[in-house]
């Protein structure tokens, strides 16, 4: 693995943290620029979809179209929400956590959560946005008064996001020679879903005990736009002798990366990769990480299997059982799943998501 040594200090690091450490190996995600793809370049949109195929992540230069630009404005403004959100008390914050309706929007507090087969728990805070709550197709959900005040903010990051998403999902549904529309079909913008955003704070950890925040994991829908500005992401590349590698994060980029249901979807054609968050790199792991992320998920009534109409996606094999799980319910079963809070058994595997399925399509 590479880092990218080869970009400026300037370019590499955001001011006013730490500079990541540039003696970490790092993920070789591609690079891809927002204006090339809004404009159709062919071979940007290649790029992206060798992207999807052998590891599911990259980046996306954000800074050459006007549409970027007030995209990474509206991030810049729910990071001050957000740090503002987590300084509530820990007594106000979870008198918005709603897992025991069984939902996944709302308050989550460090460390109810398993990261790894040990039962270790998480190191991190977050908080769901749903953004049918947002742009009003749904029964609003309480809310601190910081979200309250800052929903326009909300649903202009939401919708740019969005707008993000569906040029991928386009592309894919190109390349992959879909009939028209196909996958956009599935996500739209003003049908019931899962689609959110996650604001989330993982303070420093204790220097003789850095370790795993998140545990290992596949998201749960099928695009995700992630900012964050701290080292901490790691990532598991194919390849049986694969070591876990951190992203480094990049001004003027979102990390872009798929999600399970575009492996259902393509009977494991396009990849969701394993990734974890664990301490940050280097004197990055003395500050508080932020990230703010706008989660994609196929509309709540889609059905997540094997789409008809391509000549490219893998057929179902005769020995193969593709199970038959709606969008809502996939994303409940993974969302809540590792709840030490709501279960007293925990099936970490069962938990895991759809990376096993990706792996064993590739042996």
């Amino acid at each position: 693995m590479q880092s990218h040594g080869s970009y400026t200090d300037i370019q590499n690091n955001f001011p006013g943290l730490p500079p990541f450490p540039d003696d970490v190996p790092t993920a070789p995600l591609l690079r891809l620029s927002l204006g090339k793809l809004l404009a159709g370049d062919p071979t940007e949109c290649e790029r992206l979809f060798q992207a999807s195929v052998e590891i599911g992540f990259f980046y996306l230069d954000l800074q050459d179209s006007g549409h970027g630009v007030s995209l990474l404005g509206d991030a810049d403004k729910l990071f001050t929400v957000g740090e503002k959100l987590f300084e509530l008390s820990l007594e106000e914050k979870k008198t918005f956590d709603f897992s025991a309706q069984n939902s996944y929007f709302g308050y989550k507090g460090q460390g109810l959560s398993t990261v790894d087969k040990a039962g270790n728990l998480d190191r991190n805070e977050f908080y769901n946005v749903s953004k049918d709550d947002i742009i009003g197709i749904s029964d609003p959900l309480p809310a601190p008064e910081v979200l309250k005040q800052s929903r326009k903010q909300q649903e202009s990051f939401m919708l740019g996001s969005h707008v993000i998403v569906s040029l991928v999902l386009n592309i894919l549904n190109d390349k992959l020679h879909l009939p028209q529309d196909t996958l956009s079909n599935l996500h739209r913008w003003r049908s019931t879903g899962g689609d959110q955003v996650r604001f989330v704070k993982a303070p420093p950890q204790p220097v003789d005990d850095r370790r795993t925040a998140l545990g290992q994991h596949t998201d749960f829908g099928s695009v995700t736009v992630l900012f964050n500005r701290l080292g901490g992401l790691q990532v598991l590349p194919p390849g049986a002798d694969a070591e876990w590698v951190y992203v480094r994060p990049l001004p003027g980029h979102a990390i872009i990366n798929l999600g399970d249901a575009m492996v259902k979807f393509t009977n494991g054609l396009l990849r969701s990769n394993i990734h974890r968050v664990a301490a940050p790199p280097g004197i990055q792991g003395d500050s508080t990480r932020y990230s703010l992320v706008y989660f994609s998920r196929p509309e709540d009534s889609v059905m997540l299997r094997r789409l008809d109409g391509s000549d490219l996606i893998p057929p179902i094999e005769k020995d193969q059982v593709e199970e038959e799980i709606s969008s809502k319910d996939w994303i409940i079963r993974r969302a809540l799943g590792r709840r030490v809070d709501l279960h007293k058994d925990i099936d970490y595997e069962k938990a895991a998501g759809t990376e096993q399925m990706s792996r064993r399509i590739r042996v």
